[in-house]
């Protein structure tokens, strides 16, 4: 067993200092809102002191964050996928299909269908549950024995295992934006 001076204290300071520079804070606004003396507390942002869970309660309230906020590691950045980095496909009678997410995401897919007048997907089929937000233009919409007709700002979800079509049926270019939720390897 590990003795416990052996132990990895978990270091909250540099998280703590974040969130009180976030909110403007001096180290002596938040010794007042919490009743902590000012010199521990500029332990604790050097994680020279390991605070109680109380004292981290009290920080997190003064801050007005969670506690689990404090123990947050090395964050990854954020995923950016530029419009002019988007693979695009295209598909006959359809137009093309945009994938917004870059084709990366391990849990869910992204595209954006564009196509004319008259435009279809044809039947298909594929595993995952799919979402569908119109952009732009009529569409009209097939699963089974069911039709929707749907504009801009209309929503549809259906079980994409069941043979679905998708027709733009207006006189203007279709924009259909479709997230489908990846089945989990």
């Amino acid at each position: 067993m590990t003795a416990p001076e052996e132990r990895r204290r978990p270091a909250v300071g540099r998280q703590i200092r974040r969130w009180r520079a976030e909110r403007g804070l001096t180290l002596a606004a938040v010794a007042e809102r919490t009743g902590l003396n000012l010199g521990y507390l500029s332990q604790i942002e050097n994680d020279k002191a390991s605070p109680s869970l109380s004292c981290l309660a009290s920080l997190g309230d003064a801050l007005d964050v969670p506690v689990a906020w404090f123990f947050m590691g090395e964050v990854p950045p954020p995923r950016v996928v530029r419009a002019a980095e988007r693979p695009i496909n295209t598909r006959d009678g359809l137009g093309r299909i945009e994938r917004v997410d870059g084709g990366d995401s391990r849990d869910i897919s992204i595209v954006e269908g564009v196509a004319p007048s008259g435009g279809r997907a044809g039947l298909h089929a594929h595993t995952g549950d799919e979402h569908h937000i119109v952009l732009q233009g009529r569409w009209r919409m097939t699963q089974g024995d069911h039709v929707v007709e749907v504009g801009p700002g209309d929503y549809v979800r259906w079980d994409g295992t069941i043979p679905h079509d998708a027709e733009v049926t207006g006189e203007e270019e279709g924009r259909i934006l479709i997230l489908t939720l990846l089945p989990r390897s």
